[in-house]
């Protein structure tokens, strides 16, 4: 007889694994499948995030910092470094340590919060009066039955026509993680946050980068000046990006991938490559979950269909994260999993798409909320800005990281903040303080009233709330 749960959640991933402790949080009797598993083959839930995206990329983004400063920062402190050497090996093994670390804890908040768990993967069988019944496949089969099912499958990297993955020469992000020498020369196809990203950390390593990217501006997504100031800043640093090329014809040889494309001038080029990077997005993941078994809808971008609170076409059956409509992001995917989950017992649970932060790991760092300021102008909204300049910010002078800035966007009216932009140190952190603000409706007044610590980072975010008024203190 197959086990009995009041919810399944299927994928261990961000969104997974935190709908899974929620649930059992508010007495549901609850389980969690997930086929993430370690060279040992051992569990390793966490999804894309901890396994081969956000975590293992923080920390390989941190150890390439460390000995970028190493090299070059160092002797400005006053700090000699002599007979400086890259292990590898040992920043790979690091990052390895520090995955594990993530999916033990994971395990470890299931043994907590009395999470079942099962090492498989999930698909529907069929869809019965008490709920589903969910087959696990994994090293024994087994068969358990939920009356509220939550899809929490994540997504895949999107291939090119023609240059499948191979990861030895062809990149997804999991073999971007895992080069095994530092390659000489190599190329990112796509200049999203992935292909950046793993670019700044090759390139800080010793690799010659070149960024290879279809659409005309850089970071179109980012706000307009914070983009042109990042593009600055990387070009400052050796990273090459060409934008508005047409990818032609790939080809892969036996130690080099040849690249031929046309730049945004129209002429024929060529490039070759000991490693390619291919990061042109993701599509979401559904492969095996029976979905056409039970009726489950699809939306045109192969998206599992939900409605505003998650739910499905089906009766009792969420979805949550990046195999729904919505930003790609692990912590769009929480917080849906916890809405869900109280959804489930009867609670109003809530995201908010509008002040859902976005970070790209890059150094310096990109951080934004809210609308950027091509935004507003297209949509015809009248608003005040304000900018600040980490260059006159006294923590980030005695860090020696006095790169970016920070700027405000406001109603011209209400002076309600409608936008918050960093491009600097530290800029994943300081974006907090403007997502609760947005949250609370504040105003960028009232961030410029509110007393910072000094010295802090955080200061020029209430110098660029002064700005929005033009009384910026110390610029």
């Amino acid at each position: 007889m197959a086990k009995e749960f009041d919810v399944v959640v299927i994928g261990g991933g961000p969104g997974g694994y935190v709908a899974a402790i929620r649930a059992a949080q508010l007495g549901l009797k609850t389980a969690c499948i997930d086929e993430w598993k370690n060279e040992k083959g051992d569990p390793a839930p966490g999804g894309t995030c901890t396994n081969v995206g956000c975590i293992p990329s923080k920390a390989l983004l941190q150890s390439s910092e460390h000995y970028d400063h190493a090299g070059h920062a160092f002797a400005e402190h006053g700090i000699d470094v002599k007979g400086l050497s890259l292990n590898l090996g040992q920043m790979l093994a690091r990052k390895d340590s520090v995955v594990k670390q993530n999916n033990d804890g994971i395990l470890y908040l299931f043994k907590k919060n009395k999470v079942s768990f099962f090492h498989g993967r999930g698909s529907f069988v069929k869809a019965e009066s008490s709920g589903y019944t969910i087959q696990v496949k994994g090293a024994a089969e087994e068969t358990i039955s939920g009356k509220h099912v939550i899809v929490a499958t994540g997504s895949n990297p999107r291939a090119l026509p023609g240059a499948p993955f191979d990861e030895k020469l062809v990149l997804s992000n999991t073999g971007a993680l895992a080069i095994g020498a530092v390659p000489k020369k190599l190329g990112v196809i796509g200049a999203g946050v992935i292909g950046l990203e793993m670019g700044s950390v090759w390139r800080r390593l010793g690799a010659e980068v070149t960024v290879l990217e279809a659409l005309p501006a850089f970071l179109g997504a980012v706000d307009e000046q914070i983009a042109k100031e990042a593009a600055k800043l990387f070009a400052k640093q050796g990273l090459g990006v060409h934008l508005g090329v047409k990818i032609g014809a790939i080809v892969v040889g036996k130690k080099e991938v040849t690249v031929d494309y046309t730049d945004d001038k129209g002429a024929a080029q060529k490039a070759v490559f000991d490693k390619l990077i291919v990061s042109i997005g993701r599509v979401p993941n559904t492969t095996g979950l029976n979905a056409e078994g039970v009726g489950l809808k699809l939306d045109e971008r192969g998206c599992i269909a939900v409605d505003g609170d998650c739910k499905t076409n089906l009766p009792n059956v969420w979805a949550v994260g990046d195999v729904v409509r919505g930003p790609m992001l692990a912590h769009k995917a929480e917080e849906e999993g916890v809405a869900v989950a109280e959804r489930i017992v009867g609670q109003h649970g809530h995201v908010n798409f509008n002040t859902i932060p976005w970070v790209i790991y890059t150094s310096p760092e990109i951080a934004w909320v809210g609308k950027t300021e091509q935004q507003l102008k297209a949509d015809g909204v009248a608003y005040k800005a304000g900018t600040f300049p980490f260059l006159a910010n006294g923590r980030a002078r005695a860090l020696g990281d006095t790169s970016g800035m920070v700027k405000f966007l406001a109603d011209a009216k209400t002076d309600e903040i409608l936008g918050v932009h960093i491009v600097g140190p530290m800029a994943s952190e300081l974006i907090a303080e403007a997502v609760v603000a947005m949250e609370f409706r504040a105003s960028s007044e009232d961030i410029a009233r509110i007393c910072h610590a000094h010295p802090s980072l955080s200061e020029a975010t209430k110098e660029a709330a002064l700005a929005v008024d033009k009384r910026s203190l110390n610029f």
